[in-house]
């Protein structure tokens, strides 16, 4: 018998209740037109009339409404662009969770008001213990912009001249700062900076010393710089913006710093995202000394910085199961991306898609480790794939190489593979 003729038919197709359900949300129409494309796909051999309903599935959930998601296979595993940091499976069910009336700032055992997040500030103090006290904004420059307004609106922040730096989109730290009523009071050069700069510069209108990390760039050379634990012996707090997130010190980015090392080292305060290294949601950690945590905490402009029981419930989901998407792609095996690249490029050579495994090296990226590399392998096809993939069903964004559009596997889960062979087979010719 002819296996086309096992192709699962249309009206059985919709009365799937996951299909069903996407009718609800995309509408009959959109639905029928993915079901019509999945049965051509079973037509033409690229995959098996026992495939057609689950391919179906995997394909509507590309296509609900809003935010559209993507597979990055840019080697870049902290891509601004698309999102940053993707959450664990364990984030996701929080969110779910918590998408409905929760305890956010109740108890329930007196029936009173309680502390808002309290289980996430108590997660996040328990992963940084070095901190006397913990707080959460929505984002890093939130955190940054809160202790220079609640520390310093008036006054000076003494801050080395080659810390001044911009991020993306014209972002710079310097005006952020300006526009809370802070004065600036740079000292150093450019390229150094000394113990006696800071000195100089600390008076009684000192709010506190800044010390930024260069995040998304190196300097090399005729360098100095100044460490914390020589800053922290001033008579002023200090406050160290490490940026990326990261909690404690990992060993395959040994420049990068971290919240319990820099604590450690005499920090008053620290920020950082939790959307980066972290592998969690958007949002600022503050984490520091109790006095000047409640202070901020206290300050009128927090209410309108503070963060929703969304991200409360998927930063301590992240930092009570820290395995997230982010780590797993940092930690990748190099020998298993080759394996994954050569397994789909052969996959697509058996269809006639001209794929080719080759070794590439991807990067942090999200401000993050700068001039670091890692190892990675991708699947390299003709340069006008590019397109079609990017506007396909799923999106895949590459990057461009060598006339060629290179699909970098180490920030994509296996769990992908298929979905990428899947929309380069709907790609070709």
């Amino acid at each position: 018998m002819d296996p086309r003729r096992r192709i699962p038919r249309t009206d059985t197709l919709l009365a799937d209740p996951q299909v069903a359900a996407a009718i609800e949300q995309l509408g009959q129409t959109a639905v029928k037109d993915v079901v019509a494309a999945v049965q051509q796909s079973a037509r033409d051999g690229q995959i098996t009339p026992e495939e057609v309903t689950e391919a179906v599935v995997a394909a509507l959930s590309w296509r609900r409404p809003g935010l559209r998601p993507v597979i990055n296979a840019t080697g870049v595993l902290l891509h601004t662009n698309l999102g940053r940091a993707p959450l664990s499976a364990t984030a996701i069910e929080a969110l779910t969770a918590a998408a409905g009336c929760t305890d956010v700032e109740f108890d329930l055992t007196t029936g009173r008001r309680a502390r808002r997040g309290r289980t996430a500030l108590e997660a996040l103090a328990g992963a940084v213990p070095e901190a006397e006290a913990v707080q959460v904004v929505n984002n890093n420059a939130a955190a940054l912009v809160l202790a220079a307004t609640a520390l310093a609106a008036g006054r000076e922040i003494v801050i080395g001249r080659g810390e001044l730096i911009e991020i993306g989109d014209g972002f710079r730290i310097p005006d952020l700062l300006v526009s809370t009523g802070a004065r600036l009071r740079e000292v150093g050069t450019t390229n150094r900076t000394t113990l006696a700069d800071y000195a100089d510069a600390i008076g009684a209108e000192t709010g506190f010393v800044l010390k930024v990390h260069p995040s998304n760039f190196r300097v090399e050379g005729f360098t100095a710089g100044v460490e914390v634990a020589e800053l922290a012996a001033l008579a002023v707090p200090v406050v160290v913006d490490i940026g990326s997130g990261l909690l404690r010190p990992e060993p395959l980015l040994p420049e990068e710093p971290d919240a319990a090392t820099v604590l450690r080292a005499g920090a008053a305060l620290v920020t950082a995202s939790g959307d980066k290294l972290l592998g969690g949601p958007q949002a600022g950690l503050l984490l520091g000394r109790a006095d000047l945590v409640e202070r901020l905490r206290r300050h009128p402009l927090y209410r309108a910085l503070r963060v929703d029981k969304l991200t409360l419930a998927a930063l301590e989901a992240t930092l009570r199961d820290p395995r997230s998407p982010t780590v797993g792609a940092l930690h990748a095996d190099a020998g298993d991306l080759r394996d994954r690249a050569g397994r789909i490029a052969d996959e697509l050579g058996r269809h006639g898609v001209p794929a080719e495994a080759v070794d590439t090296v991807a990067t942090v990226g999200g401000g993050g480790a700068p001039g670091v590399t890692l190892p990675s392998a991708a699947v390299a096809l003709p340069e006008h794939y590019a397109v079609r993939l990017r506007t396909g069903d799923p999106p895949v964004v590459g990057r461009i190489g060598q006339s060629r559009v290179l699909l970098d596997l180490r920030a994509v889960p296996p769990v992908h593979d298929a979905a990428i062979v899947t929309a380069i087979l709907r790609a070709w010719p």
